[in-house]
């Protein structure tokens, strides 16, 4: 298998880059807490709003986003072109990704998700799966969930 061609699925839990941007999540969360934009609050855990940022919202996104989306870009061949590992369906991706977050979030919050945005489309693209990307944004918003 060379460089370009995409991974297995059942390689997932021994990708050490699957698993580095899986710890990312906590140095994220940790840096807000020590920022100081997290909730000063204690309140308890409202389940049915854990299950929606952390289940039910990562799967429809990345379904839309990664599943649909992305994988339609790819059959064109300049939005498979990569700049810096990423292709330009996975840039448009999360750019759109960022600009469908402005509804529920300040300009700045809507920015700051293109980045992990990018990690989802980059794992979609090496598995050709969506299944990494609603796993890392489910962990990724069960830590926001946590902290907000």
């Amino acid at each position: 298998m060379n460089a370009s061609s995409p991974k297995q699925l059942k390689n997932l839990p021994h990708d050490r880059l699957f698993w580095l941007a899986l710890l990312a999540g906590p140095a994220v969360w940790l840096s807000l807490w020590l920022a100081g934009t997290a909730s000063e609050e204690s309140s308890p855990i409202q389940w049915w709003r854990l299950l929606l940022l952390a289940g039910l919202y990562p799967l429809l996104e990345e379904w839309l986003f990664r599943g649909l989306l992305q994988p339609q870009l790819l059959t064109w061949r300049p939005f498979r072109t990569r700049l810096l590992g990423l292709t330009g369906a996975n840039l448009l991706t999360s750019l759109l990704f960022g600009a469908v977050h402005l509804i529920a979030h300040p300009p700045l919050w809507a920015a700051a998700v293109i980045v992990p945005s990018l990690v989802f489309g980059a794992f979609r693209d090496r598995y050709q799966s969506v299944v990494p990307a609603i796993i890392l944004h489910s962990f990724y918003n069960l830590g926001y969930f946590l902290i907000f």
